[in-house]
């Protein structure tokens, strides 16, 4: 995936008021069909000290940050270790596709832990995730006649698919809808602004698309092979690593 990552943006998210274990791009940038004047959303985790948690004052387990940069709107969101770490134990595919986003602008050790415990926590109940976020976008889709969600309904249920099918997560809507005829022309007139109306030609076929990928979303997380309950070791391991990065903190 190529994308045009602007070379601050690790400077933007470091600048958030806690050391930070990872940081990545995520939304349309990540998904592939972000516009010229799209948002750059950063997702990131951060490290509380432990004085902020086990105390009678406690830090905040969300950071967020808006602006302005180089004319590119920036979105800003960071959870601290703990707040992620339940998160991704619990059928999140927010926190997954953010934690797994190849476009990294900060990474340390613990982040890529994370990564190699992330793939045994994924389960067959992740589908619920990508099943609900569809059906919001698609609300949206109908009420709106926007291109944008029209877009997220199916990178959604073209995500969830593959998640269900394979066990690999993919993000990207110019991959994951290769086979769509469509797909390409909508991708393109996205490119070009942030927001705009779907091509009423195209509106019929969204729809029977739609239905059909819901059902085939809803067959994959039946038939597949994940399983029902994240890995016990690697859920293990995730409460170790927690615990670990908390005291060396300190020291």
């Amino acid at each position: 995936m190529t994308v045009d990552v602007p070379e601050w943006a690790g400077e933007t998210a470091t600048a958030l008021p806690y050391p930070l274990i990872f940081a990545t791009v995520s939304g349309a940038h990540l998904y592939g069909f972000a516009s010229v004047d799209s948002d750059l959303d950063l997702r990131a985790a951060h490290l509380l000290p432990a004085a902020e948690v086990v105390g009678l004052r406690t830090g905040p387990e969300t950071v967020q940050h808006e602006g302005l940069r180089d004319g590119v709107e920036l979105d800003v969101v960071s959870h601290d270790l703990l707040k992620f770490a339940r998160m991704l134990n619990s059928r999140n595919g927010y926190v997954l596709e953010q934690l797994l986003s190849p476009l990294v602008v900060v990474t340390t050790g613990v982040h890529a832990e994370l990564t190699a415990i992330a793939g045994d926590l994924i389960t067959r109940h992740h589908a619920h995730h990508y099943l609900g976020f569809a059906a919001t976008q698609e609300k949206l889709y109908q009420r709106t006649g926007e291109l944008k969600p029209a877009l997220y309904t199916l990178r959604v249920l073209l995500t969830g698919i593959h998640l269900m099918k394979t066990g690999q997560l993919e993000t990207n809507l110019g991959v994951l809808g290769s086979d769509l005829a469509y797909v390409p022309d909508l991708i393109a007139l996205k490119r070009q602004a942030e927001h705009g109306p779907l091509p009423e030609e195209t509106t019929p076929r969204l729809a029977t698309d739609i239905a059909r990928l819901r059902a085939a979303l809803e067959e994959a997380r039946d038939s597949s092979s994940l399983p029902e309950q994240p890995n016990s070791a690697a859920v293990s391991a995730l409460h170790d690593l927690v615990v670990r990065t908390r005291l060396d903190a300190r020291s």
